[in-house]
């Protein structure tokens, strides 16, 4: 499969004095029609994937210097490429990885390790002197791609957020590719990060449904906060993700006239807002009853800080519908004691320590 282009492009959606870097390229190959009217969307930690190269801004077990060569990097992708179709018969229909180098990894696996999975399409975002971004590989057309690194306050985000549009059976859908803060260096240190993060989200969301554009927007990949994350920690935290709950409403402090920026998640399908009236963004998350457990194992507990998040426009009885989602707790994602299959960098065992989450539309 060869790449046709690879366009670079700094995107801004403000006019802010920070850039982040996204490339897109299409590659050859015929057009898939869609099957059983569904589409497959995975959203997967692959755990810090460097490629072969030492630039300099590796992390240090991923350095020369400290044993990682081209032969260990190869092997990843075997690994990674075999987890893919692991997911699903040739792989998902969209793809989003978390925790890459560089674009050029989505083009070898598109183009030397998941060619039976036909992704046509590519995307790539990630902030300049930064080790990892986020990628996206799509059988169906990327039809817009935007990098947000930048709140209208002029906060600075880590990390991108990286909104793709998926057109597939004549409809679309908008994803907003995440991988927020992590909690290293304090949680509530860390939260206005986060609050950051859900801050770009909501601006955005804002500027699409004002346009008058229906189309159902889903957020996902590593927030690095659970969808409970205001009861663990004690409901005296205003978090990223709050729940739709009376208590959570009035510690929030939030008002038709108070700025929000957090996100908040129902557990009704449709989405809606009974103790937030003016809220922007209610999501619905199917960490909420829909899937167990959770996508990563900490300090002897389940978390879940791999998120899938749905408007309320999936459920508007046009274009794709939520179907269902899981967390893939199945070999190779999971060690025998069923718990994430950690890589190791010297040794090339293991897989990820994030398990995959898998989301099903069905078109209506």
């Amino acid at each position: 499969m060869k790449k046709n282009y690879l366009l670079a492009l700094t995107a801004l959606t403000l006019p802010l004095f920070f850039s982040c870097f996204g490339s897109c390229g299409t590659y050859t190959g015929a057009e898939v029609p869609v099957k059983n009217q569904t589409l497959s969307v995975a959203s997967w930690n692959v755990q810090a994937l460097f490629d072969g190269n030492d630039d300099g801004i590796e992390y240090e077990e991923y350095r020369h210097s400290s044993g990682w060569n081209a032969e260990k990097y190869e092997a990843r992708l075997m690994a990674v490429s075999d987890g893919v179709n692991r997911m699903r018969e040739n792989g998902p229909d969209v793809t989003v990885f978390i925790e890459l180098e560089n674009g050029a990894i989505l083009d070898t696996l598109a183009g030397d390790y998941l060619k039976k999975s036909n992704y046509r399409y590519s995307f790539f975002a990630g902030n300049p002197g930064y080790s990892l971004g986020t990628g996206v590989l799509s059988r169906y057309k990327i039809s817009k791609t935007l990098t947000h690194s930048s709140d209208k306050r002029g906060v600075v985000l880590p990390r991108p957020i990286a909104e793709v549009w998926i057109e597939a059976g004549g409809s679309q859908v908008a994803l907003f590719v995440c991988h927020w803060k992590s909690k290293l260096g304090g949680e509530e240190e860390t939260e206005k990060l986060r609050r950051e993060a859900a801050n770009v989200i909501l601006r955005r969301y804002g500027e699409i449904r004002a346009a008058g554009i229906d189309t159902p927007v889903l957020i996902l990949g590593d927030l690095n906060e659970n969808h409970d994350e205001f009861y663990r920690r004690g409901r005296g935290t205003i978090c990223a993700l709050m729940p739709d709950d009376p208590e959570a409403a009035a510690y929030s402090g939030f008002t038709e006239s108070a700025p929000q920026d957090f996100l908040v998640l129902s557990a009704e399908k449709p989405p809606y807002s009974a103790y937030f009236p003016y809220a922007l963004g209610v999501f619905y998350s199917p960490w909420n009853g829909d899937i167990e457990n959770g996508s990563y194992f900490y300090k002897g507990e389940w978390e879940t800080i791999d998120n899938l998040l749905l408007s309320p426009e999936f459920w508007d009885g046009g274009g794709w519908k939520y179907k269902n989602a899981s967390a893939l707790n199945i070999e190779p994602f999971v060690n025998s004691k069923g718990k994430p299959a950690i890589y190791n960098p010297r040794t090339g065992t293991g897989l990820s320590d994030h398990l995959p989450m898998l989301l099903v539309l069905s078109l209506e």
